[in-house]
C-alpha cells in the first residue's frame, strides 16, 4: 500500500515538474537586462516597455492596430504583432527593428471547402474556433517573447478574450482590450438578435470585458459610457481614444500636383482632364462590401442621380472609385453590370479598386466628395474610413443614424448624414451640381479643420501614458 502510494506521489509530481516545465515563460520587468554598451545593436537592446498586439485578422486591414505598433515603437517599446498577414502591411511596420510581425497560421483549407460545399455553419464553426484557440495559444504563449502589456483588438471576441485572459495569466502579462465595437452586435446583424449564439456571444463578452482588464480603450465616448454601464460594468479604468488620421492622409492643394497623379493613376487617367476642369465630379468611398454597409443605398442614389441628370444636363458626371474587399463584392458587381445594361447608370461611372496606402490617401485628396455606407451595429462605434478622408481634407457624406456619428460628423460644418437612398441622392445633387460649390467648400474647410488633429497628438495625450512610455503628469508611469 505505501509503495503504491509513493509511485503515486513519485508519477503526480514528475507530471507537475513537466506540467511547469511546459508552461510559457513569464514576463519580469527589467529582464531581459539592457545592453550599456553604446556600439550595441538598437535591436538587440531590450526596451523597457514590451507590447504584444493582437489582431485576430488581417493586420495588413487593420489600421488602427498597425497604428498602435507604430507608436509604441517610435516611443522606443518593443512589439510584437500578432495576426494574419494576409495583404500588404503599412511600410512603418516593415524593416523596423523594434517591431516583429508574429503571423497566426490560417485555417485548414478543409474547413473553408467545407463550408463552401454546404456544411452547416453549426459544425464549420466551432471547428474554426477550436483551431484558433490552438494557434492563440500556441503563438501568444510560445512564439512571442513575453511581454509587459497585451493589447487586443476587439471585436472579434471569442475566443480572442479568454484566451488573452489565460495568457496574460501565465505569462504576468497586463491586458488592454482595444473596443472598436461588440462583437455580438456584428454576430446579431447576421444571425439575428434572438439566435441562441448571440446571446452567449453577449454575456461572453460583457463578462469577459468586466473582470479581464487592466485598462479599456474605447473610440468613442458613447462606447466609453456604455461599457461603464450595466450590463458591462466595467471598473477597470476606461479611455476614450479617438480615431485620428495618420500623417500619410495630407490635403493636396497644388493643381499641378493633384492632376499629375489623377493622370498617372489607372483608374483615373482617361477622365482626369474632366475631372480637373469640374465636368466630371470624383467620388471616392471604400466600403468592405459586408451587410453592416449596405451598398445599395449608394447604388440607388447614383441610378437616380442618373436619372436626375438626363432631365438636367447642367448636373456634372460622376466618376465613382469604390476601394476594399469583402464577401458581397462579386454580387454588387454584377448588379452594377445589370444597372449598365439596362441604362439606368447613364452619366455614372462606377470602378472598383484596390489601391496601396500612398495611392488611397492621395486619391481621396484629390476627390470632389467622400461617401461612407458604414452602418454601426452597437450604435456607438465610428468608421475610421472618415477619420481618414478628413484627414485628406474631404468632405463627407454618411449614414449618420447612430448614437455616434455626431462626435465625429457634424452637420453641415465637415460632412451630411443620410438615412435612405433617396436622401443621398438629393445630397449628390445639391453638393456637386451647380450652385453646390459653396457648401462643399465650406465642408472641405471644415473637413480640413477636424483632420488637423493627428493621430500621434491623440495617442500620446492617451495611450502612451497608459502603456508607461510617456510621464502621466503626476511623476508616474502607466496607469496600473
Amino acid at each position: 500500500m505505501l509503495q503504491l502510494l509513493l509511485t503515486a506521489v513519485l508519477v503526480a509530481s514528475t507530471a507537475l515538474t513537466a506540467l511547469l516545465l511546459c508552461l510559457p515563460s513569464q514576463y519580469r520587468r527589467g529582464s531581459p537586462r539592457r545592453v550599456t554598451d553604446k556600439s550595441a545593436d538598437p535591436s538587440k537592446v531590450e526596451p523597457e516597455i514590451s507590447v504584444q498586439v493582437l489582431v485576430l485578422g488581417d493586420i495588413g486591414r487593420s489600421p488602427r492596430m498597425q497604428y498602435h505598433a507604430m507608436s509604441i515603437a517610435k516611443h522606443g517599446g518593443r512589439v510584437d504583432v500578432i495576426g494574419y498577414q494576409e495583404s500588404a502591411l503599412h511600410p512603418g511596420l516593415v524593416d523596423n527593428p523594434l517591431i516583429s510581425i508574429v503571423p497566426l497560421a490560417p485555417p485548414p483549407s478543409i474547413l473553408s471547402s467545407a463550408q463552401k460545399s454546404g456544411v452547416p455553419f453549426i459544425i464549420i464553426g466551432p471547428l474554426k474556433v477550436l483551431w484558433q484557440i490552438w494557434t492563440l495559444f500556441h503563438v501568444l504563449g510560445y512564439k512571442a517573447k513575453p511581454s509587459r502589456w497585451l493589447l487586443v483588438q476587439n471585436p472579434p471576441s471569442i475566443p480572442t478574450l479568454a484566451i488573452s485572459l489565460v495568457i496574460c495569466f501565465l505569462r504576468n502579462t497586463h491586458l488592454i482590450i482595444d473596443w472598436h465595437n461588440y462583437g455580438w452586435t456584428i454576430l446579431s446583424g447576421t444571425r439575428g438578435p434572438s439566435h441562441p449564439l448571440v446571446k452567449i456571444s453577449k454575456l461572453y463578452e460583457e463578462f469577459l470585458g468586466r473582470y479581464a482588464s487592466t485598462a479599456n480603450f474605447t473610440v468613442t465616448d458613447a462606447m466609453a459610457r456604455q461599457l461603464r454601464n450595466p450590463p458591462y460594468s466595467i471598473r477597470a479604468p476606461i479611455f476614450t481614444l479617438h480615431d485620428r488620421p495618420a500623417e500619410v492622409f495630407q490635403p493636396i492643394t497644388d493643381t499641378k500636383e493633384r492632376q499629375t497623379f489623377l493622370s498617372n493613376l489607372p483608374d483615373t487617367a482617361l477622365e482626369a482632364k474632366n475631372i480637373m476642369a469640374g465636368k466630371t465630379k470624383l467620388l471616392v468611398s471604400s466600403t468592405s462590401w459586408t451587410p453592416d454597409e449596405d451598398f445599395s443605398l449608394l447604388l440607388s442614389a447614383l441610378e437616380m442621380y442618373s436619372a436626375r441628370r438626363s432631365r438636367n444636363a447642367s448636373l456634372p458626371t460622376i466618376h465613382a472609385i469604390i476601394t476594399g474587399k469583402g464577401p458581397q463584392k462579386e454580387l454588387y458587381l454584377r448588379r452594377i453590370d445589370k444597372l449598365k445594361a439596362d441604362g439606368k447608370l447613364e452619366g455614372v461611372t462606377i470602378l472598383s479598386a484596390w489601391l496601396t496606402t500612398g495611392d488611397y490617401a492621395k486619391l481621396l485628396a484629390c476627390a470632389d466628395l467622400g461617401v461612407c455606407l458604414h452602418m454601426s451595429s452597437s450604435g456607438v462605434d465610428l468608421p475610421m474610413k472618415v477619420v481618414d478622408m478628413f484627414g485628406a481634407g474631404l468632405p463627407v457624406v454618411g449614414y449618420g443614424g447612430y448614437e455616434s456619428w455626431g462626435e465625429l460628423v457634424r452637420e453641415g460644418e465637415n460632412g451630411r448624414g443620410f438615412e435612405t437612398s433617396q436622401r443621398l441622392g438629393e445630397l449628390l445633387v445639391e453638393l456637386l451640381g451647380k450652385g453646390g460649390e459653396k457648401d462643399l467648400g465650406t465642408l472641405r474647410e471644415g473637413a480640413r479643420r477636424e483632420g488637423s488633429r493627428r493621430w500621434d497628438q491623440e495617442w500620446d495625450g492617451t495611450a502612451a501614458r497608459v502603456l508607461g512610455l510617456i510621464n502621466s503628469g503626476d511623476g508616474k508611469l502607466g496607469c496600473c
